[in-house]
C-alpha cells in the first residue's frame, strides 16, 4: 500500500496539469514569449487602455474585464520586475477571466489532502459554463473598484482581496448546491472558512455586485438572502436566532450598507437602501432607506425612533 501511495504521488508531480488541458503551463520561456521578463519593453501593453466603465459581458461584446485586470497585471509586473513570473502565472498565462479565477481558487484552497487540480476541474467546470456567474464576477469586480477607496486596480481586487474571492468561491458552491451535489459544496464553504475566516452556507443566495469589506468573520446563513449592491464589512453575521428551523435567516434588499460586527438575526427584512450602524443588533424589519443603530437596534433620523 504505501509503495502505491508513493507511486501515485511521483505520478503526480512527473505529470502536473497533463490531464487538466483548460489549465495553463508556466514556465521562463512563456514569460518571455509575453515579453513580462523585459521590463523595459515597449511592447508591455501592447493594446489600447480599457475603458474600466465596460466591464460588464454582453453577448458578442469583448471581455473588458479581462482584458482590463491583463493590462494592470502588465503594467505592474513592468513597474515590479520581480513580481513578473508572479503575474505571469496567476494572470497572463491565462486564456479567460474563469480559467484564471478557477486557478487562483484552487491555488489558495488547496492542502496536502485536496490537490489543486481537483479544486481547479471543479470551479473551472462551473465559471466556464454559467453565464449568471460570469456576469455577476464582473459585477463584483466593479462594485469593489468603485465602492471601496483601498482598492487601486482590478488585479489588485482579483488577486489579493479574500472578500472578492470567497464571495466567488461561495457562487460555485452555491451552483453545486442548487445541483444537488451537497458534498463539494460544503467542502467548498469548509475551506473557504479555514482559509478566508469566511463563513457563507452554501444555500444562501446573493445577487450581483456585492462588496464584503474586510471580510474577516462574516458568518451568513443557509436561509438567506442578499440582493444586488450590497456592502458588508467585517464581522457580520446574517444568522437564525437558534429557535426555529426552516427559512429562519435574514432578507436583505438591494443596495444595503451593514456595519461592522453588525448581527442581523431571525428571518427578518432588511428594506433596500438601508444602512446598518456598525456593532448593531437587529431583530425586527428594518424599513426602505431607512438608518438604524444600535443594541437593540434603533431607527434614526425623522420622527420615527421606534426600537426595531
Amino acid at each position: 500500500m504505501a509503495a502505491c501511495i508513493d507511486d501515485s504521488r511521483n505520478q503526480n508531480m512527473n505529470n502536473s496539469f497533463s490531464s487538466y488541458p483548460n489549465r495553463c503551463q508556466i514556465n521562463n520561456s512563456l514569460c518571455s514569449l509575453i515579453h513580462i521578463m523585459k521590463p523595459n519593453s515597449s511592447n508591455l501593453v501592447s493594446y489600447k487602455t480599457i475603458d474600466s466603465s465596460k466591464l460588464v459581458l454582453n453577448d458578442g461584446d469583448e471581455d473588458y474585464a479581462w482584458l482590463k485586470i491583463r493590462e494592470e497585471a502588465k503594467s505592474n509586473a513592468k513597474q515590479e520586475p520581480i513580481l513578473s513570473k508572479y503575474y505571469c502565472s496567476l494572470i497572463l498565462s491565462h486564456h479567460s477571466l474563469e480559467s484564471a479565477l478557477a486557478n487562483h481558487l484552487a491555488e489558495k484552497l488547496s492542502n496536502s489532502s485536496l490537490a489543486s487540480d481537483v479544486l481547479y476541474e471543479v470551479f473551472f467546470s462551473v465559471l466556464d459554463q454559467d453565464r449568471e456567474i460570469k456576469t455577476a464576477i464582473r459585477d463584483d469586480l466593479k462594485a469593489v473598484k468603485d465602492r471601496d477607496p483601498a482598492c487601486i486596480s482590478y488585479v489588485h481586487c482579483f488577486l489579493n482581496f479574500k472578500g472578492f474571492l470567497a464571495c466567488q468561491a461561495h457562487r460555485v458552491a452555491h451552483k453545486l448546491w442548487s445541483q444537488g451535489r451537497t458534498i463539494p459544496a460544503y467542502l467548498i464553504q469548509s475551506r473557504v472558512s479555514e482559509v478566508f475566516a469566511v463563513d457563507i452556507h452554501p444555500g444562501a443566495k446573493i445577487g450581483h455586485g456585492i462588496l464584503l469589506d474586510h471580510a474577516t468573520g462574516i458568518v451568513i446563513g443557509e436561509t438567506a438572502v442578499i440582493g444586488d449592491n450590497v456592502s458588508i464589512l467585517h464581522n457580520v453575521t446574517l444568522g437564525g436566532t437558534g429557535k426555529v428551523t426552516g427559512d429562519r435567516h435574514p432578507k436583505v434588499g438591494d443596495g444595503v450598507m451593514i456595519g461592522a460586527g453588525t448581527q442581523i438575526l431571525g428571518n427578518v427584512k432588511i428594506g433596500e437602501g438601508a444602512k446598518i450602524g456598525a456593532g448593531s443588533v437587529v431583530l425586527k424589519e428594518v424599513p426602505p432607506n431607512a438608518t438604524s443603530v444600535g443594541n437593540p437596534a434603533r431607527l434614526v433620523g425623522g420622527n420615527d425612533r421606534a426600537k426595531i
